[in-house]
């Protein structure tokens, strides 16, 4: 994928490409467009919302993990459950979706569910950027149903691109307040790589399926969560309750409440940086679980290897797999698949 100037450099892993792709994943690529994580809505990002800048600040700490094992959880002694495994930002790269699903095992060269029992979660950002959202979609929830059947289960979180796409369609220019001045789900969808393509093609059951996502759960002493943000606390002091007030704000339809739960949950790297670690402490001593895996903010960013002003001449990072940090009490999932990157597809627990 070319990126305009000033726009994050390339980064560009080799995808599985040579197996048959379901006739639905063939949707022509549009013309290339900027890359949108830079856009604002009016003359400055709304309160708490934190795009992916080229110039973001980054940390490299010498002590952060890469890789740490984890202990197996409740899965060794629960041997009627199938293997775990979480996937990263999508963001409508159906194609590279399809090949990574493939590359584990988990779907056959149709795309059809191959994986028995196995455990599927989704971390959210299905939409948005990239060519086929709603194709993205419709596979999440053709799998869901393919997967129950064999025994297994395939399951989706909120993300904040979820809540965007749902808020511009259900409130389109209505003005709403950012705490930054006049903006709307609209013109905030747009200019973060909204894709009139996946708006034309989306249909209620989509609205419907979306709105009924999780924002959180645990898994095998994993904290399932898209964002790694804090801010879900403020929604509840158990994972139920945090769900419950996500699907109750979405139900409610206020379009000043839905863009403060989208703002809220569009915050980042509050793991990255001091204090990082005892962020997730407090999540976890609040939600349970050993270790939070989350999307939403690129690895690139979080690694420190991206945000120079350096040019093209600098050496591009290549993503291998998750990032573990915070002491190793966080996972990060999203590859940068809207950077070249890689999409993730991996097994929990992590091991050496």
């Amino acid at each position: 994928m070319t990126q305009g100037a000033g726009q994050e450099p390339v980064v560009r892993t080799a995808t599985l490409r040579d197996f048959r792709v379901p006739p639905y994943a063939q949707v022509p690529m549009p013309a290339p467009m900027p890359h949108p994580g830079n856009a604002m809505v009016g003359d400055e990002p709304p309160e708490g919302y934190t795009p992916t800048e080229r110039d973001l600040p980054v940390i490299n700490r010498g002590d952060t993990v890469q890789v740490e094992t984890v202990p197996e959880a409740r899965l060794a002694a629960d041997s009627g459950r199938g293997p775990l495994y979480v996937v990263g930002d999508v963001h409508g790269y159906l194609d590279e979706l399809m090949a990574a699903l493939h590359e584990q095992g988990l779907v056959d060269a149709d795309g059809r569910w191959a994986a028995g029992n196995a455990r599927l979660w989704f971390l959210g950002d299905f939409t948005d950027r990239g060519p086929d959202g709603i194709g993205v979609i419709d596979l999440v929830m053709r799998l869901s149903a393919e997967a129950a059947a064999a025994g297994g289960y395939c399951k989706a979180l909120m993300g904040n691109h979820e809540l965007l796409l749902l808020g511009a369609k259900r409130f389109g220019d209505t003005p709403v307040n950012s705490g930054a001045g006049t903006a709307t789900f609209q013109a905030a969808w747009l200019l973060n790589g909204g894709q009139k393509t996946d708006m034309e093609r989306l249909q209620d059951v989509h609205l419907q399926w979306m709105s009924r996502l999780d924002a959180v759960v645990e898994e095998d002493g994993h904290l399932l969560m898209h964002s790694d943000t804090t801010a879900y606390l403020d929604y509840g002091s158990t994972i139920e309750d945090v769900n419950d007030t996500v699907h109750a704000i979405l139900t409610r339809n206020d379009a000043d409440e839905c863009w403060d739960l989208f703002r809220k949950l569009t915050k980042r790297f509050a793991f990255r940086d001091e204090g990082g670690a005892q962020a997730v402490r407090e999540l976890m001593s609040t939600y349970g679980g050993h270790r939070v895996v989350h999307g939403h903010s690129p690895i690139p960013y979080l690694l420190g290897e991206v945000g120079t002003e350096e040019g093209e001449d600098v050496a591009r990072p290549v993503v291998d797999g998750p990032h573990v940090y915070a002491e190793g009490l966080a996972i990060a999932m999203d590859g940068g698949v809207t950077m070249a990157g890689k999409l993730l597809v991996v097994q929990l627990p992590l091991h050496d």
